[in-house]
């Protein structure tokens, strides 16, 4: 990589070459989340919905980021209802009316690419049409604000001020985060904050943008198995995440969906 630089946070600043690598990656996890969608049904399980994710990356010859991270040994995150994130694919049977966050990170000639979004078994309730729709705006409200010059406390008033408007809270206990030849690392992107505060945004920055919205109180806790977090209150979740790099006028989304799928059919 040419020019390296990191700024005094520790955040990478990209070469407009590194572009092309985050745009590769970040197809690759799009399409999975694409060609998982059919499969979410009452009935399935989110065992076989990461298995058939685990099966498609290996057949398109790349890597998953989180098979083997820190222990873990799936190639996604499955969150259904109120649990908030991490959640762990198993013998979980979805039933009608069932919300999900599926959350894959896979590794494209050394890049990662790194989405999620939200899934709905059947038909959703009003309430969590909802609460997706409004955790799916914050994430679009908070990318209409990245351009270099902008903070990173710009990003987190964008989706707090607007979340907490629609008597709903954001979660605080986790965040998003630069990315790029790594899968986390500076700087933690958070979902809440005050408007010019934190790092200031320059052109090459690579991270995540995710809030975690909940119906209810923002509080989670992390449950026995060290990995899922759930609401304290169980209240419903939701999560929209993209992988992004500023531009020189704004951002470019590294994660769009192909199919143009990003936002669920909530319509059945």
């Amino acid at each position: 990589m040419n020019d390296v630089r990191t700024t005094r946070e520790g955040i990478r600043i990209h070469s407009p070459a590194d572009f092309a690598g985050m745009r590769a990656a970040g197809q690759v996890a799009a399409q999975l989340l694409d060609e998982v969608g059919p499969l979410v049904k009452p009935g399935a399980t989110t065992g076989e919905l990461d298995r058939y994710i685990d099966d498609r990356i290996k057949e398109l010859g790349v890597v998953s980021a989180t098979i083997g991270y820190r222990g873990y040994q799936h190639a996604s995150c499955i969150s259904v209802n109120h649990v908030v994130c991490h959640g762990i694919p198993g013998d979980k049977l979805l039933v009608e009316g069932d919300i999900l966050n599926i959350d894959i990170t896979v590794i494209v000639d050394g890049w990662f690419g790194d989405s999620s979004r939200m899934y709905v078994a059947g038909k959703a309730s009003v309430k969590s049409r909802r609460l997706i729709q409004v955790t799916h705006d914050s994430l679009m409200k908070s990318l209409e604000v990245v351009r270099p010059g902008a903070t990173f406390g710009d990003i987190g008033w964008a989706i707090q001020s607007y979340v907490e408007s629609q008597r709903m809270s954001v979660v605080r206990d986790f965040c998003g985060h630069g990315l790029g030849q790594t899968f986390h690392a500076p700087p933690n992107v958070l979902h809440f904050g005050r408007p010019g505060k934190g790092p200031v945004l320059e052109e090459g920055m690579f991270f995540t943008i995710e809030p975690m919205v909940n119906l209810g109180r923002p509080e989670t806790k992390v449950l026995a198995d060290e990995w899922t977090a759930v609401t304290r209150d169980k209240s419903l979740s939701a999560q929209f995440e993209h992988s992004i790099g500023v531009t020189a006028d704004g951002c470019e989304i590294f994660t769009l969906s192909p199919g143009g799928l990003f936002f669920p059919d909530m319509t059945a």
